[in-house]
């Protein structure tokens, strides 16, 4: 089973800023919320442990799992370049993400999706079919991602509905890879 964990809060979240590669650690909050998700997991015996390289993942999974944490860049958030760490409402949009025309650095969509997407084709060739337990810690951005990789990107391409909210989690199955 594939547990895909959003991080806990931050400031920034708490505050309504952007928050991408430049983000923050928990807050007390956001340790509170990767210490619920412990005792939710309780039962859980994680084979695999693996994180975005960001601070605030990684604080979730060691919390969450009790674990070490293996670190993969393909789970880093979304690059919102110069918008990163501006507060939401003040953000030009196009569509969900920062418009890259007004923002230099913010990260092409499909880089992004396909990135997400390569990190799990790997991981399904590796454990599709195994019984296995493995807690993915990321973003809003990539449990997203993930969600969409087991879901389907929708019609609209938003993603983000199949995000988690901080601190929580959803629950998927590779298709088995036996005949």
């Amino acid at each position: 089973m594939i547990y895909v964990v959003r991080h806990g809060q931050t400031d920034w979240n708490k505050e309504g800023r952007l928050q991408g590669r430049n983000g923050l650690p928990l807050n007390e909050t956001g340790i509170q919320q990767a210490q619920e998700l412990k005792e939710r997991l309780t039962t859980v015996r994680f084979n695999y442990v693996i994180s975005s390289p960001q601070a605030r993942a990684i604080q979730t999974a060691e919390i969450a799992s009790g674990l070490p944490v293996q670190i993969d860049e393909r789970l880093d958030v979304f690059d919102l370049g110069e918008a990163d760490g501006m507060l939401k409402h003040e953000v030009t949009l196009a569509g969900s993400i920062p418009d890259s025309s007004k923002y230099k650095g913010v990260e092409d969509t499909q880089h992004f999706v396909h990135r997400v997407f390569t990190f799990m084709k790997e991981l399904e060739a590796l454990y599709g079919g195994s019984d296995v337990n493995i807690l993915l810690s990321g973003h809003r951005c990539t449990t997203g991602c993930i969600g969409a990789y087991f879901e389907g990107v929708p019609e609209d391409q938003n993603i983000l509905r199949y995000s988690s909210d901080n601190g929580a989690y959803k629950t998927y199955a590779f298709r088995s890879s036996a005949s």
